[in-house]
């Protein structure tokens, strides 16, 4: 359900591109630090962006250092890390772990079962520092879980899950800025949700799994309700964006929240564009 939060390359500059980069090979080497090779195997885009926002709203500096990894063996990677990183490395093996507890739990997948066994010992201690977002993403993963048992179609109660899954995960201090980040945050995760079903569509119906957005694709207009919906999603979060103090790196965040969270639906269209040519 990730990896929808991410820059539009084409569009950034050479030099936010290699910072981007910098934020990203940080995560990267925290989760290896942290939580092994399965933390590492954790690893999202949105999580990048998470650091390199919160970083951006609480002027939060990182220090750069310069590794060698399995991916880049010969060149040594600028890596930049900071507080934020370490918080968004948090929540990545957080979000991984009780992802795979709910698939073993639904479907009984014994691939989830050992690699949530694997994370098991250091998550435990990211749940008794971060109790309020653990608790947060085990209620919307239940909630979830019964929306599908039910079969609902209620899209608006299931993105609204997500969303105040990602409003929790936002929400790094209790302080001024908490009304705007869980705003934004919840309709980022509206937002995702949405495109994550949209993108599962077809091959959901063809393998008979549960798609809230079933019950809407058989509308003629379909298309461009869901074209509205999401660009509805994006301009409310975007809107609580705008409204915070952010200065460091803001082309980068704007790049993403304006250009790259779209990355995937134009590829989308671009595919059923060629398939009606053919």
């Amino acid at each position: 359900m990730f990896g929808y939060v991410t820059i539009c390359e084409p569009e950034l500059k050479v030099k936010d591109l290699k910072r981007y980069k910098a934020y990203y090979c940080g995560l990267c080497r925290e989760l290896k630090e942290k939580y092994g090779f399965m933390g590492q195997m954790t690893l999202t885009y949105d999580m990048t962006f998470a650091v390199i926002f919160l970083s951006s709203l609480y002027e939060s500096s990182a220090s750069e250092e310069m590794h060698r990894c399995k991916v880049h063996p010969v060149k040594k990677q600028v890596m930049l890390r900071n507080e934020m990183t370490e918080y968004a490395a948090a929540m990545n093996v957080l979000l991984a772990y009780y992802h795979l507890e709910d698939d073993w739990k639904d479907d009984r997948k014994v691939t989830s079962l050992v690699s949530r066994d694997m994370l098991r010992g250091k998550v435990k201690r990211v749940i008794e520092r971060y109790p309020r977002q653990s608790r947060a993403i085990r209620r919307a993963l239940a909630e979830l879980s019964a929306c599908e048992k039910e079969n609902s179609t209620d899209i608006d109660r299931t993105a609204g899950c997500f969303g105040k899954l990602m409003a929790e995960l936002f929400l790094c201090r209790r302080d001024m800025w908490e009304k705007s980040l869980r705003k934004m945050g919840f309709f980022l995760g509206k937002f995702i949700y949405l495109m994550d079903a949209y993108e599962d569509l077809s091959e959901d119906n063809e393998k008979g799994r549960y798609n809230p957005l079933q019950k809407l694709s058989e509308e003629e207009d379909y298309e461009e309700k869901m074209k509205r919906i999401l660009c509805m999603m994006v301009a409310e979060s975007t809107a609580e964006f705008e409204r915070l103090p952010c200065l460091l790196d803001v082309d980068i965040l704007r790049n993403i929240l304006y250009d790259g969270v779209w990355n995937r639906y134009n590829k989308i269209q671009m595919k059923k564009s060629e398939e009606q040519k053919k």
